[in-house]
C-alpha cells in the first residue's frame, strides 16, 4: 500500500471502528446493571470489563503514537464502572483516533516510533503502519468477545461485518 491509499485504508478502519463501537455500545445499553457487570467467562469477564479494556488499550496506543493523553498502566484497568461515562469516553477516543489519523502526513505511516510495553516493560521500536493495523485488529478481536457476552446473556446478535459497514452511508466513502 503506498501513498494516499495507505492513509485512506487506515481512515476506513478508524471510521469502521467508530461505527462498530457505536453498535456494540447500543447493544450494551439494553443490558441492565447486573448483566453489564456479570462475569460470563470472556477474557475480561463482563461487558463492563471488555469495553473498559478496549478503551484502556486505545488510550495506551494513542499515548504511544502522539505522546499525549492518559495511558493506564494495567490492561485490565477499570476506567468507568457505569456505561454512560464509558460510552462518552469511547466516543471521544474514537473521534480522537479519526482526527489524529486525518492530520497525519503520509510519510509518517512508514516511519518508526519507540515505546515501552505495559505487560513486561520492554522497549520496542516498530513502524507505525503495522502498529495501526494492530490497533484496529485488536478492537475487532475484543468486539467479538463483547458480541459473545451478548450471546451468552441471550441478547440479539449485532451485525459488525466490515462489508456491512462499507455498504452504509458512512462506509461508502471508503468502499
Amino acid at each position: 500500500m503506498a501513498g494516499e491509499k495507505m492513509k485512506q485504508h487506515f481512515m476506513m478502519f478508524a471510521a469502521y471502528n467508530q461505527w462498530a463501537n457505536g453498535r456494540i455500545y447500543e447493544a450494551a445499553a439494553a443490558l441492565d446493571e447486573e448483566e453489564f457487570n456479570r462475569n460470563v467467562g470472556a477474557f475480561f469477564g463482563s461487558m463492563m470489563g471488555t469495553l473498559n479494556h478496549l478503551l484502556v488499550t486505545d488510550r495506551i496506543w494513542m499515548k504511544r503514537f502522539t505522546g499525549e493523553g492518559d495511558a493506564p498502566t494495567a490492561l485490565d484497568a477499570i476506567l468507568y464502572r457505569a456505561l454512560p461515562g464509558l460510552r462518552a469516553a469511547r466516543e471521544a477516543e474514537d473521534r480522537r483516533i479519526i482526527d489524529w489519523l486525518g492530520g497525519l502526513a503520509e510519510k509518517a505511516l512508514s516511519g518508526r516510533f519507540t515505546y515501552m510495553t505495559v505487560s513486561d516493560m520492554r522497549t520496542v521500536s516498530q513502524r507505525l503502519a503495522p502498529a495501526l493495523s494492530h490497533l484496529f485488529n485488536h478492537q475487532t478481536h475484543h468486539r467479538g468477545q463483547a458480541h459473545m457476552v451478548l450471546t451468552v446473556l441471550g441478547r440479539p446478535s449485532v451485525l459488525l461485518d466490515l462489508a456491512h459497514f462499507q455498504r452504509t452511508e458512512e462506509g461508502r466513502a471508503f468502499a
